[in-house]
């Protein structure tokens, strides 16, 4: 079974691309080859600077560890020093929320999974990566939160960030992307604008 075949192309610095299929077409498994969670068993893939892979949220958590010693630890897997986790460390644990706030001494075992998923954003959003990789991240939490992300990957892309994003959320997408890669059955079937992208992958969907 190869979850991904034949897949070509090239992003450049500043795109915004989203990725669009059903379920099971091989999208995530394309945004961890590029993270280098996976490695191809075929081809070669080439990623030209440092990637913020929001993927998986809480990945990297030790639950015997307190929050802040996990915002340090995960910080630290992503080669942020412990210098600059030490001066934004209250603007993290901030954007993280209340209920992280009041919990960051305590051990991450005992937070719900939306706290470890708005630590574990607050953390990824703060590194200066010029790549991000985002999987349904939007789609976690709850309307304040959202509200919070939006503002974050805004204010990123307005930095000039290179944006490769996953979702089922047409709204997400047309309002992130400019482009449209459209997988079907693990194959590249469409490269165009969002809308094409769109466009295909409604034809492509059972009615």
């Amino acid at each position: 079974f190869w979850p991904l075949r034949d897949v070509s192309f090239t992003v450049r610095p500043g795109e915004t691309v989203g990725v669009i299929g059903r379920n099971g077409t091989g999208k995530s498994t394309l945004l961890r080859l590029i993270a280098g969670v996976l490695i191809p068993d075929e081809g070669s893939i080439r990623v030209h600077g440092d990637v913020a892979p929001l993927l998986e949220l809480s990945a990297g958590f030790s639950n015997d560890l307190t929050g802040r010693e996990n915002l340090h630890l995960v910080g630290g897997l992503h080669g942020l020093s412990p210098g600059y986790l030490r001066r934004h460390f209250d603007d993290i644990v901030s954007f993280a929320g209340e209920q992280v706030e009041r919990a960051i001494d305590t051990s991450v075992r005992h937070y719900s999974s939306g706290m470890k998923v708005r630590l574990g954003f607050a953390i990824i959003s703060h590194l200066p990566h010029p790549i991000l990789l985002m999987d349904e991240v939007t789609a976690v939490g709850d309307a304040e939160f959202r509200k919070k992300c939006y503002a974050t990957i805004d204010r990123l892309l307005g930095e000039g960030r290179t944006l490769v994003l996953v979702s089922h959320n047409q709204k997400d997408l047309t309002r992130f992307c400019r482009r449209g890669l459209f997988l079907d059955g693990g194959r590249l079937r469409l490269d165009g604008t969002i809308a094409e992208a769109l466009d295909a992958y409604q034809s492509a969907v059972p009615r």
